[in-house]
């Protein structure tokens, strides 16, 4: 019992350190490509760190059980590094530079409702409507959904924090982008959200053939660095000095991004899903616009109003309704295999009966 609290604790933990982490990176990101940071050498950079810091602990502590590398799974890292750490990281940093860190979060919002699609299609996620708990994950995500959608669209009255009243015009910024270049950076970070909710399914059905987390985290990581150089190569061609490092937020962002949302962040998701699913860890997500909200009102001292107040409480409700629809399913799960064990010494009884066992069998 003990043992079972602290890996169900450990899941749970993990994945709002993972909303944290991403939060972070969403804001330091903004600020280094507002100053001229490139979106193509950041997703290069930032696998580049993640690979080398995740290396040596892939070779130390999996080298006996790590199984061998074969055709299947070669393609599969490679189509992993290629769905996140190279497309889903350059058109959502692309998005990003045209809209806002609130905006994104809000976008990356639609991950959970999408990996819960693909789930069910792919059949990694149960679903039976005529159950409370698969409705309660269904109503669940679509409130989420509409949670960070009230965040984005309604204002409301503006609540008047110490820390915040001496910036009125902190939302001068998103209204100085125009509204086509605001559209396409939409569509930008939308594309980027359908390849993040296909990279966490596709990472779970790799897990089950290549379980080692650790190593898998270095290889999409090193593959993505390789991958991201060859684009960046392409289509930044005679453009030399966006691979220039500096002491500035551009480096900041390179080694954060790397360490955090890169190597630990691909590994804790990894081991998170291993027991409870891709559905699980992104379900999380909504929680990401609320911190991002947090933060920028203590650090970048913007303005909270009752529609981001409003609408941060509907994403923990809808946030509840999941994770209480995948508990129930995992309680579901297990009780036929409790029935069974129950059941069998009945039979052996009820054999023994019809047999009239002698005195070896009785012993046995």
């Amino acid at each position: 019992m003990d043992s079972k609290l602290v890996r169900e604790l450990r899941a749970y933990l993990g994945a709002i350190f993972l909303q944290f982490g991403y939060a972070g990176l969403g804001i330091i990101a903004k600020l280094a490509l507002n100053k001229g940071m490139s979106n193509y050498t950041f997703a290069v950079y930032r696998n580049l760190v993640a690979a080398i810091v995740v290396a040596p602990f892939a070779f130390a502590l999996e080298r006996k059980t790590r199984p061998k590398m074969t055709l299947s799974i070669f393609i599969k890292i490679s189509l992993l590094a290629l769905l996140e750490p190279v497309i889903d990281q350059n058109l959502y940093y692309i998005g990003l530079k045209s809209t806002t860190a609130t905006f994104a979060a809000a976008m990356w919002n639609t991950v959970p409702a999408l990996t819960f699609l693909f789930a069910w299609l792919f059949r990694l996620e149960t679903v039976n409507f005529r159950k409370l708990h698969s409705q309660a994950k269904v109503v669940g995500t679509v409130v989420t959904l509409g949670g960070a959608m009230i965040m984005t669209l309604v204002k409301g009255s503006v609540i008047e924090l110490p820390w915040t009243r001496q910036n009125a015009n902190s939302n001068s910024l998103a209204e100085e982008i125009h509204p086509h270049q605001f559209i396409m950076g939409a569509i930008m970070i939308g594309a980027g959200c359908i390849c993040g909710s296909l990279f966490y399914i596709l990472q779970a059905i790799t897990l089950k053939s290549y379980p080692a987390a650790i190593s898998l985290t270095g290889l999409i990581c090193m593959f993505g660095a390789l991958q991201g150089t060859v684009l960046t190569l392409v289509v930044e061609r005679g453009n030399a000095h966006i691979w220039s490092i500096g002491w500035d937020t551009s480096l900041l962002a390179y080694v954060y991004g790397g360490l955090i949302c890169s190597g630990v962040a691909y590994y804790v998701s990894g081991v998170i899903m291993k027991d409870k699913g891709p559905v699980f860890v992104t379900s999380f997500n909504p929680l990401n616009m609320v911190i991002v909200a947090g933060m920028s009102s203590f650090i970048l001292a913007e303005q909270l109003n009752v529609g981001k107040v409003a609408g941060a409480t509907v994403i923990v409700i809808g946030l509840y309704l999941v994770i209480w629809g995948k508990t129930r399913d995992q309680s579901v799960s297990t009780y036929p295999q409790s029935e069974l064990v129950h059941q069998s010494p009945q039979n052996q009884t009820s054999n023994t009966h019809v047999s009239k066992p002698t005195s070896d069998d009785s012993v046995v």
